[in-house]
């Protein structure tokens, strides 16, 4: 007798693999198992069709252990910690990132995200002079010039230009790609440069020259010189002339722009250009960015602190110090004494310095797949992923909450839960904090 297999389809499924956040998969599902992805890219169908491989193992010291062994152990390490750091998050929900951030106010943590290390400097930059920015679906519909500077979509966000920028027709850009004109901007050529009408090369480290060059040009000054940042003047002023005449411009900033020299200072000379050229058009700005959710965290991080990233809770109340409490000088400093990464393979991208430390220190790490981190963590705790075996919500690069939903089962908890049941634990090993949280506070 042969049984029938169960089949379901689910629709308008949200991508947790990058910024772009698309919510238009289709996944289909067999006998618990995810069989096909529909409209993803190649990036995001590996995430739900491999979500099962690599899977983490939960383990105190090598050796494997209840799931609620692991969250005591946990709990032990933060509350013992005189100098915990919290760390990732860019790849879950937001209910686990408000979890993550009572947690550390509760043990006095570190807490940052991988915005860090990849567009901190955007973040700053934006503290500073503001943003002119819109949502994609802007883009889409209206946007007839788009600069690519120091970012590669065709690699990284491969759906970024079919649904958003190049190549998809929106509600003035009937024909698409022939009603845009697609400028790319960077150090060297990449795929994004054979998708552009103009490759501009420059030389590494010039960004903040040009910026500034251009935004002269556009406020009609004249400059004695034959080229700058490799490229004849002659070129900027075409391009200038080209921002200045679009209906609606849109300039995508990558890490081509922040990890090199000058970091925010060059997203602030970028963003003063956008807002001189409003004087002329409709002309935006906007960073790439890089992980799901990587948006999300710095939104929930900001409503909750008033600090998008680098947040320090040892005073009880939150501080925000770039530099002193950001996650890679915390770590090359050695400063901290306990680690609870989330989501993220810190070990595998922090420079060597920091990784060290990472590795002298009491070390735990909640991630559904093996790392380099999970490798040497003391604890591991495996979590079902969020957007493929956990619910949740995320905001895409634009700012826009969307839902996450659960596909299929895990046999773990989620992030959320996970951070719950510590949270619980480290109250019952540190009574005088429960009692505190529950006092009424004293009316003025």
């Amino acid at each position: 007798m042969t049984v029938a297999k169960e089949m379901r389809v689910v629709k308008d499924v949200t991508c947790p693999f990058c910024g772009v956040t698309c919510d238009d998969l289709e996944v289909h599902v067999e006998d618990g198992k995810i069989r096909e992805v529909k409209n993803a890219c190649v990036l995001g169908k590996d995430t739900f069709l491999h979500h099962l491989e690599g899977l983490a193992t939960p383990r105190i010291d090598g050796k494997p252990a209840s799931i609620e062994a692991c969250i005591e152990a946990a709990a032990d390490i933060l509350a013992r910690a005189k100098y915990p750091l919290i760390y990732g998050l860019d790849s879950t929900e937001l209910h686990a990132h408000r979890k993550a951030i009572e947690l550390a106010d509760l043990i006095g943590a570190n807490i940052d995200h991988t915005s860090s290390v990849c567009h901190a400097p955007s973040l700053q930059a934006v503290q500073t002079v503001g943003i002119p920015s819109c949502t994609v679906g802007e883009v889409k519909n209206r946007a007839d010039l788009v600069i690519f500077w120091g970012a590669n979509p065709a690699e990284a966000h491969p759906r970024h230009p079919t649904r958003y920028s190049v190549t998809v027709k929106g509600m003035f850009t009937p024909q698409g790609r022939k009603d845009r004109t697609v400028i790319h901007v960077d150090v060297r050529r990449t795929p994004t440069s054979r998708m552009a009408d103009t490759c501009i090369q420059i030389k590494p480290h010039s960004d903040y020259e040009i910026f500034s060059t251009l935004t002269a040009l556009v406020n009609g000054h004249d400059l004695d010189v034959s080229e700058v940042g490799g490229v004849p003047l002659q070129e900027w002023r075409d391009l200038v002339e080209l921002m200045k005449g679009a209906k609606f411009g849109i300039l995508y900033w990558g890490m081509g722009l922040t990890m090199t020299r000058g970091k925010y200072l060059n997203v602030v000379a970028l963003l003063r250009l956008c807002q001189e050229l409003n004087r002329f058009t409709k002309f935006l700005g906007a960073p790439l960015r890089g992980h799901g959710n990587v948006v999300g965290m710095a939104q929930v991080l900001t409503w909750q602190t008033g600090f998008p990233f680098a947040v320090n809770m040892s005073r009880g109340y939150p501080r925000f110090n770039p530099g002193e409490f950001s996650v890679a000088d915390l770590l090359g400093r050695g400063e901290v004494d306990a680690a609870l990464i989330i989501a993220a393979d810190a070990i595998g991208n922090f420079p060597a310095k920091a990784a060290q430390h990472l590795k002298s220190i009491p070390l735990i790490a909640v991630d559904p797949k093996e790392s380099e981190t999970t490798k040497v963590a003391q604890v591991v705790i495996p979590a079902a992923q969020a957007a493929v075996a956990a619910e949740g919500v995320a905001y895409r690069m634009d700012h826009i909450p969307l839902p996450l939903k659960k596909v299929v089962d895990s046999p773990y908890p989620s992030d959320r839960e996970i951070l719950e049941r510590i949270i619980a634990r480290v109250l019952a090993k540190r009574p005088d904090d429960g009692a505190k949280r529950a006092a009424p506070r004293p009316r003025r």
